[in-house]
């Protein structure tokens, strides 16, 4: 989401100070009880520790929930998978679904930054998008040790259950297909976006850090919405998914702590929005 991806993929991050307010939330509805945070995929080093509301919520969960189960994406069988997936299967290349500008753009971008367009050409444009952000992220020294890895990693090791939202299969169609018939659109916003990372990435840093709601939304979700189409497949299509899975949760006896991205939470079409209005009280978890 994001302005395209930068939104979809990162989606925010960083720490914030003991009773100030973050980005996890405390979910209630009669006697059930369970916790959002939202998360930032990549992330700094100097990022870390995480927001104490974060350790919070995670000690006093017993299941963890992810846009997917990250252990999945480790396997070799999941790699060919997305492989496969990444690149047009009928031997087109990129610049026969963007147009003239839009290619070339992409090539003075990649003439600029020493990548060979080449290696790029088979790929379908969401994946090309991801490839660029995340080698501007990594100029930035953000990895993918960000807030699902971390917490998927101190679950393995607590012994505590861990479930998606979506299968791998799910997740890897979604992102080799979520530019489809909006390819020229897409790889044109990203590769303005790119221009701009490291003040937009400091900025959500920022929201992050204070729970502002509002700027996240400005950042994440704002842009995004002048193209519809897109917005419905990236955000509200998905929300709509997750919506009753969350429900069947809160039946559970169980607590849960769910991590998503961040830009899914917020907005008038975000999962906080949408308990709100199915009776489910949502307040900002304190740390102290």
């Amino acid at each position: 989401m994001k302005k395209i991806l930068l939104n979809i993929t990162l989606i925010l991050l960083f720490c914030t100070q003991a009773l100030a307010e973050s980005s996890v939330w405390k979910v209630e509805k009669s006697n059930s009880l369970f916790y959002l945070g939202g998360t930032c995929h990549l992330l700094r080093q100097s990022d870390f520790p995480l927001p104490p509301e974060f350790d919070k919520a995670y000690k006093a969960s017993e299941l963890l929930v992810f846009e997917v189960d990250p252990g999945e994406f480790n396997d070799v069988s999941t790699q060919q998978k997305l492989m496969s997936k990444a690149m047009y299967a009928d031997g087109s290349t990129i610049d026969q679904h963007l147009s003239p500008q839009t290619y070339q753009l992409l090539t003075e971008y990649c003439a600029a930054n020493g990548i060979p367009l080449e290696l790029l050409k088979s790929f379908k444009p969401s994946i090309i998008a991801v490839m660029l952000e995340v080698i501007e992220l990594t100029k930035l020294d953000a990895t993918q040790d960000g807030v699902d890895l971390f917490f998927y990693s101190s679950a393995k090791r607590d012994g505590k259950s861990i479930e998606g939202f979506e299968t791998v299969e799910e997740q890897i169609d979604f992102i080799a297909g979520m530019s489809e018939g909006y390819e020229d659109v897409f790889v044109a916003h990203t590769l303005k976006e790119l221009k701009s990372i490291k003040p937009m990435y400091t900025s959500l840093v920022d929201a992050w850090k204070r729970g502002d709601t509002s700027k996240m939304n400005d950042l994440m979700i704002a842009d995004l919405k002048k193209t519809p189409g897109l917005y419905k497949k990236l955000v509200t299509d998905r929300n709509r998914n997750w919506l009753p899975i969350i429900d069947a949760y809160s039946k559970t006896p169980r607590v849960e702590f769910i991590l998503v991205g961040a830009g899914h939470l917020v907005g008038p079409d975000g999962i906080i929005q949408a308990l709100k209005k199915r009776g489910y009280i949502v307040k900002k978890l304190q740390a102290g």
